[in-house]
């Protein structure tokens, strides 16, 4: 069990469009099937915060249907969290902004809710269209989180990952790691590529926050207790997402020169390093000598 049963869940912080018939916007990528399966490997997995990729993957503007889904609007308790992948991400939301929410008055400022978007396939936001390709990731123009659940499936199948509700709250809290640095103006902290690069520091960042939402997250009132099994599926998860496992799997060679979400190590390590500072203050990876 990861929730509590009597948790009162929130579904209004989740938006649910699966289902939605998404007309016109096809996928415009000089690069065609290839183009597109290579990027698809480097992106897909690897924590996503690719707003400024994603408004490139269409060729024109991407209209929505009528609303095919709502069942995320069901979920009310924890028992049911328990039971249910789009309720688990309803509590893992509702967990993740009840611990900042805090954190952040706490520090005497004012934080502001992002919504998470479910999706099917593909789905417009503020930074472009987006397909289900491009994994989960935040936009920083509309504020949200956007996620295909199938993604959890090619977690497991594709990257091997061992799965589990505790990966996939990994990797919702790292999603909001992001959000949490657009707020406080870390999020365009660099953009170069690098094994100790600009972008790789702000996506360990993201990890760290992600364990420092993981080392409180019992005191959101939510979660029960977390056993070292749960806590060792959020860890194998960022493994499954590292630059050097994705390239190796994918490409066959490694190169730390083009990475730019940080190792199987690094994201590891400092996903731990928050979890066990429970504080926000250990996660300046932009001034760490070593990553």
């Amino acid at each position: 069990m990861t929730f509590r049963p009597d948790a009162d869940l929130d579904p209004g912080q989740v938006s649910d469009r699966r289902g939605r018939r998404v007309r016109g916007g096809g996928l415009a990528m000089g690069g065609g099937i290839g183009g597109l399966i290579l990027m698809a490997a480097i992106v897909l997995l690897s924590g996503g915060d690719l707003g400024d990729i994603v408004g490139g993957l269409t060729g024109g503007p991407v209209r929505e249907g009528p609303v095919g889904s709502q069942a995320a609007a069901e979920c009310d308790t924890g028992a049911e969290a328990n039971e249910r992948l789009d309720c688990r991400i309803v509590g893992s939301v509702n967990s993740v902004q009840a611990y900042w929410a805090d954190a952040f008055e706490a520090a005497g400022r004012e934080y502001q809710q992002a919504t998470t978007v479910l999706f099917t396939d593909q789905t417009t936001t503020a930074c472009g269209g987006a397909t289900s390709a491009v994994g989960p990731f935040y936009c920083p123009l509309d504020q949200t989180i956007y996620i295909d659940l199938g993604f959890y499936d090619q977690l497991e199948s594709r990257f091997g990952a061992e799965g589990g509700p505790f990966a996939e709250m990994y990797v919702i809290a790292h999603e909001y790691g992001h959000h949490v640095q657009n707020l406080l103006g870390f999020l365009e902290g660099g953009r170069d590529a690098g094994e100790e690069g600009g972008a790789v520091r702000v996506e360990l960042q993201a990890d760290c926050f992600a364990g420092v939402w993981a080392g409180n997250s019992v005191d959101t009132g939510y979660l029960e207790p977390l056993t070292q099994s749960q806590i060792n599926q959020a860890l194998d998860a960022a493994s499954a997402i590292g630059d050097d496992r994705i390239q190796e799997q994918t490409e066959g060679q490694v190169n730390p020169e083009t990475w730019t979400h940080g190792s199987s190590e690094q994201r590891q390590e400092w996903f731990t390093t928050g979890l066990e500072a429970a504080n926000a203050d250990a996660c300046d990876t932009f001034n760490a000598e070593d990553l």
